[in-house]
């Protein structure tokens, strides 16, 4: 009798803990569904900003942001990842993403022997290869909103199942924006603080020295709202033409930062049709150019051609005092990304003196 009761017993006990396992495993997902709810919700607030990205952050399952060509991007897998242009394949890799395929601009990713033999070359910038990114099995694409060629492709990518995010990018707050989304998905806040917040503060040290330089120069500069501020003409050469651009271009925007003023910002003649006249007319301080396209020597060609083997030329205040520097490509025409301190401090240097 005292047998059967303890097994009676013995068994009440083992269902009555059996059920409270079954509780407590209950519990148990409920919350971890709970902290993945929040997680994500966290997570995809993104609009292109700092919002919701704060540092601790890791690598969302699910992200969500706002390209610059208005679309909802929402990032779901990444691991083959291809980037449309040099510039942003760099972009990418400093926010720590993997990379499988580029454009052939970007010969120096391709040529290099620290990538996989396999990263797969999609051709021209201008129309990569979709056929080629489908058979990379490619799921999310980094393109530039300032190509046309890349906004035909959203549809056909998209209908493929992989997943497109446009970019513009022109000035620093452009890069930033940008690396503070891709170091999101990537989940790598130590590489925003190490290729965005750390170069920000390098340019700020170069904007505050070239404002201190300036003030202390005895150069007699009559420009700009304080009477102090050097005068510029910035260039940009290619095979067929020389442009004088203003201070909405990339390197105009850093010659403005360090206060200098941009004479084709006063002057529309000189962004439509460049001429020695106006140049003569406006006598800048200082004279820059940078090239474009895949030879720098027929670009300088056409400098030759169009401006310095003119007479006048050598009269030029920028000429006579050695003032013309001629600019490397990588960083002042293509995007420096996290050399753009650098950039600055070679324009600080040209015109303000080297530290």
């Amino acid at each position: 009798m005292k047998k059967w009761v303890l097994c009676v017993l013995f068994c009440l006990a083992g269902m009555l803990s059996a059920a409270g396992c079954g509780r407590k495993d209950t519990t148990e997902d409920k919350v971890q569904e709970n902290e993945t709810v929040s997680q994500t919700k966290d997570r995809a607030v993104v609009t292109g900003t700092e919002e919701g990205t704060e540092a601790g952050i890791k690598a969302p399952a699910v992200f969500t942001f706002t390209d610059a060509l208005g679309n909802s991007v929402t990032v779901e897998h990444f691991e083959n990842t291809a980037a449309l242009s040099e510039s942003y394949a760099d972009a990418w890799l400093l926010a720590g993403g993997p990379l499988v395929a580029v454009t052939e601009d970007a010969g120096s990713l391709l040529a290099s022997s620290s990538f996989p033999k396999g990263l797969v070359n999609l051709g021209s910038v201008k129309a990569p290869g979709v056929e080629e990114m489908i058979a990379a099995d490619v799921d999310f694409v980094i393109l530039s909103a300032a190509i046309e060629g890349h906004a035909r492709l959203k549809d056909t990518l998209e209908s493929a199942g992989i997943t497109t995010a446009y970019f513009q990018v022109e000035h620093f707050e452009d890069y930033k924006e940008m690396m503070k989304i891709l170091t999101s998905i990537t989940g790598r806040d130590d590489l925003y603080e190490e290729n965005v917040v750390a170069v920000e503060e390098g340019i700020a040290k170069q904007t505050a020295r070239a404002a201190a330089a300036k003030e202390a120069s005895t150069e007699g500069w009559s420009a700009g709202e304080d009477g102090k501020s050097p005068t510029v003409l910035f260039l940009r050469a290619f095979s067929t033409g020389v442009r004088a651009k203003g201070s909405d271009s990339m390197t105009g925007r850093m010659l403005k930062d360090l206060g200098c003023v941009n004479i084709a910002d006063s002057d529309d003649s000189l962004l439509e049709d460049l001429s020695m006249e106006a140049i003569i007319a406006a006598d800048p301080d200082f004279i820059f150019v940078t090239t474009m396209g895949e030879s720098e020597e027929a670009a300088l060609a056409m400098v030759e051609e169009q401006l310095l083997a003119n007479p006048a030329w050598q009269g030029l205040s920028a000429v006579e005092k050695n003032h013309y520097y001629v600019l490397p490509k990588e960083l002042f025409h293509n995007k420096p990304n996290s050399r753009w301190e650098e950039s600055y401090r070679i324009l600080a240097d040209d015109i303000y003196g080297a530290e």
